[in-house]
C-alpha cells in the first residue's frame, strides 16, 4: 500500500510540473508596476499585435494625468513561452512618446513578470535642442 501511494503522488507532481511547464506567458489584462502604474493589454490578434492603455503614476509634469492609449507587438511565442514585446504610449498629457521593449517571464509557480526598458522623447521646439529631448 506504502508504495502504490508513493507512486501516485510522485505521478501527481510530475503531473503538476508538466502543466506548470506547459504555461506560457500571455500579455492579456491588467498589469501593475512596483511605482503604481498601470496598463490594460487586450488579447493579441493573429499578427502578435495588441492595444490597450497606460496609467502611469510618475509624470515630470504638472498637468493632470491622463490615461493614454499603447499599441504593440509580442514576438512569436518560443516554445520556452517566455516571449519578447514592445508597445508606444503616446501620451495624452505632454507632447512625448514612450516605447518600451521587454520579456515576459514566467517563474515556477506560474506568476508572469514583464521586465521592460524605456526611452522617452519630448518634443523640443528646434533641432538645436534635440539633446535634451531624450530620456
Amino acid at each position: 500500500m506504502g508504495s502504490i501511494s508513493c507512486c501516485l503522488l510522485l505521478s501527481l507532481a510530475l503531473l503538476s510540473l508538466r502543466a506548470a511547464a506547459a504555461r506560457k506567458c500571455d500579455l492579456q489584462g491588467l498589469w501593475r508596476n512596483e511605482l503604481g502604474s498601470n496598463m490594460t493589454l487586450s488579447t493579441l490578434d493573429a499578427a502578435g499585435t495588441f492595444s490597450g492603455s497606460y496609467h502611469t503614476a510618475v509624470a515630470a509634469t504638472n498637468k493632470q494625468i491622463l490615461v493614454s492609449p499603447l499599441q504593440g507587438a509580442q514576438q512569436h511565442a518560443s516554445a520556452k513561452g517566455q516571449p519578447t514585446f514592445g508597445f508606444t504610449v503616446q501620451w495624452q498629457f505632454a507632447d512625448s512618446t514612450t516605447a518600451f521593449v521587454g520579456q515576459c517571464f514566467m517563474d515556477h509557480r506560474g506568476k508572469e513578470t514583464l521586465e521592460t526598458m524605456w526611452l522617452l522623447r519630448e518634443e523640443v521646439p528646434s533641432r538645436r535642442d534635440a539633446w535634451k529631448a531624450t530620456r
